[in-house]
């Protein structure tokens, strides 16, 4: 039993005196490795912090320079992380450490492809540059102003006031249109009249009373295109343009335009009809009571 307990303590003290003696002979390496990993966490600290300034200078796209700079402050750590280890003899750690990356790549690929696919289209959304933040645009059935623009969503605030993330995926596979591209837009506001008026009239009172919407693009003339006969009476649009950098604008000039048209076909006696419904009783029958009421009901409204 003794004899067991010697030879273990034996084998035990002679591991230990192995690796003080490993050790020693490594001390010199471990100095080095010490001072390069500090080295290199310096130089990617610095190397960030130049292409933090520098980028600006070539893009303008604030999600694009941090992903830059972080990246470049990881493949420097990188580097300098394999020379720690080539430094400490452990080359073939570096080689498995390689390959576990490829395989864990790989892996996290194909567990996340949704993910990976919108952070590339944020990257490329962040290069291309269609839209800015500001910018009231309408993608995927979606329409508000673009508040954030991420690297995995654009943050889109609709004129009700909720914020929508739309994965960078939909944005950029899907058809988007930018209003703010253009600083006017036009106005399409359709209306009707009465089959006795006089369409010369017509045109002549809208055109001058759309002159009262407030910010009129006065370069762009307004127009009154006739439609349609339609069942009780006679369609027209009226299309013209107003500045535009905001929905308020849009919904706020239609709403004068509105106002203005009502206006001035009241004092011009033109009249916009109701949908009427015309009820035919052969024979000149009475109508049920229930019959007259719903047609006066019809009627009035």
């Amino acid at each position: 039993m003794t004899s067991d307990f010697s030879n273990t303590l034996n084998l035990v003290t002679d591991k230990l005196v192995a690796w003080a003696e490993q050790f020693v002979v490594m001390l010199p390496n471990l100095v080095v490795a010490v001072l390069l990993l500090t080295v290199t966490i310096f130089a990617a600290r610095l190397v960030k912090r130049l292409a933090t300034r520098f980028l600006p200078r070539v893009s303008h796209s604030v999600t694009i320079n941090s992903l830059i700079a972080t990246l470049v402050y990881f493949v420097v750590l990188l580097f300098g992380l394999f020379f720690v280890l080539s430094v400490l003899n452990l080359d073939k750690t570096v080689t498995s450490l390689l390959a576990g990356v490829g395989i864990i790549g790989l892996a996290l690929g194909f567990a996340f492809q949704d993910i990976a696919a919108n952070f590339i289209s944020g990257i490329i959304i962040a290069i291309q540059r269609p839209f800015n933040v500001g910018d009231m645009i309408k993608t995927n059935d979606y329409f508000g102003v673009i508040e954030r623009i991420r690297l995995r969503t654009v943050d889109l605030r609709q004129p009700t006031g909720e914020m929508v993330l739309v994965p960078n995926r939909k944005v950029f596979e899907n058809a988007l249109i930018n209003y703010s591209v253009n600083t006017m837009r036009r106005v399409d506001l359709d209306c009707g009249v009465a089959y006795d008026s006089d369409l010369d009239q017509v045109r002549e009172v809208v055109l001058e009373a759309v002159q009262q919407v407030p910010h009129l693009v006065r370069e762009r003339a307004p127009e009154v295109m006739f439609t349609e006969f339609a069942d009780s009476a006679i369609t027209f649009q009226l299309r013209f343009w107003i500045p535009y950098k905001r929905q308020v604008d849009y919904v706020g000039a239609k709403s004068a335009a509105i106002m203005s048209i009502k206006k001035a076909f009241d004092e011009a006696g033109i009249n916009i009809p109701f949908p009427i419904r015309t009820l035919h009783v052969p024979g000149g029958a009475v109508l049920p009571v229930a019959l007259q009421n719903e047609e006066v009901d019809t009627n009035k409204s």
